[in-house]
């Protein structure tokens, strides 16, 4: 006949310190927490059976657990996934969270600075070619001032803020960190292909974060459709954000296309590629666009 402990498995009779008053004390003592000695407990953990104080004690299903077997329990069990393959976290999104923060620091340093500032960070196709780094820091620019004031930064906050969370859960950290910047480049490389060195745009600035908002509704477009959701709301809201983008002068038709098509292709390859080869195939999707981005940007300006 089993005995409880033979049930739970082998124990380290050290870590137990079941019948003493401190870890090789007499073994009549009252009963103490192996991780506070000091600390008597008559409350046992229902995995392990060792004494456990209210410090290390977790709330369990079924009685009280230590901290040690939840921990070791945490370490053992599968992870969760979403149907995406990112790992369900119940925290914040942290990375919608920083770009938000950066973008906002960086739009009231716009303000305070002027162009002494916003000439560091600008993108044009003049200075792309030998400052590459600006085909991604312009998105932390926005209007501030002519017809747009604050709505520019305003609306690409809020869509940041309606899509970003769930798309972060959705895809993971890294992958919407990626989907997020490769559509801000993918939507500054199609600038610099419809520029031409012979007229002003060549020299033309661009700024805002539109590029990487509009890679997030072609994503979301994507995630909807894998999963059998209705695309009908994000289908109008996009549609309506693209005949603006058309109609209203001084929107960058080129920057909001290009990013768009970025979100599309990364979405695609994140919501659809097969679960057995999921991992390989998102790194070798990603890594793809990176490299088209660039090829695209280096035979512009290798034709001129």
């Amino acid at each position: 006949m089993s005995t409880p402990d033979d049930a739970l498995g082998p124990v380290d009779p050290i870590d137990r310190a079941e019948g003493s008053a401190r870890p090789g004390g007499p073994a009549d003592g009252p009963p103490v927490c192996p991780r506070h000695p000091d600390r008597v407990s008559y409350v046992r953990c229902q995995r392990c059976g060792r004494p456990t104080c209210p410090e290390c004690q977790r709330p369990a299903a079924v009685g009280i657990h230590c901290v040690d077997c939840v921990r070791q329990a945490a370490r053992t069990a599968p992870q969760r996934r979403t149907v995406f393959g990112a790992p369900v976290r119940d925290g914040a999104p942290v990375v919608t969270y920083t770009i938000l923060g950066l973008t906002v620091a960086s739009f009231l340093l716009q303000l305070a600075l002027g162009r002494r500032y916003s000439d560091q960070l600008i993108f044009a196709p003049v200075v792309g070619d030998t400052e590459p780094y600006r085909f991604v820091t312009s998105a932390l620019l926005h209007s501030t001032g002519g017809s747009f004031g604050l709505t520019h930064i305003l609306f690409n906050m809020y869509a940041l803020w309606i899509l970003g969370p769930s798309l972060e859960r959705a895809f993971g950290r890294l992958r919407f960190l990626a989907l997020y910047l490769l559509s801000v480049v993918g939507g500054h490389v199609m600038v610099l292909l419809v520029a031409s060195p012979l007229d002003l745009s060549w020299r033309q600035g661009v700024v805002g974060a539109s590029g990487g908002i509009f890679g997030l509704f072609g994503a979301v477009l994507i995630a909807q459709r894998r999963i059998g959701g209705d695309l009908r709301g994000i289908a109008v809201i996009l549609g309506l954000n693209l005949v603006i983008t058309f109609l209203v002068p001084g929107i960058s038709w080129q920057g909001h296309v290009g990013g768009l098509a970025t979100g599309l292709a990364l979405g695609a390859v994140y919501a659809y590629a097969p679960k057995e080869r999921r991992i390989v195939l998102h790194a070798a999707g990603t890594a793809a666009v990176i490299v088209g981005l660039v090829a695209l940007a280096v035979l512009k300006y290798s034709s001129f």
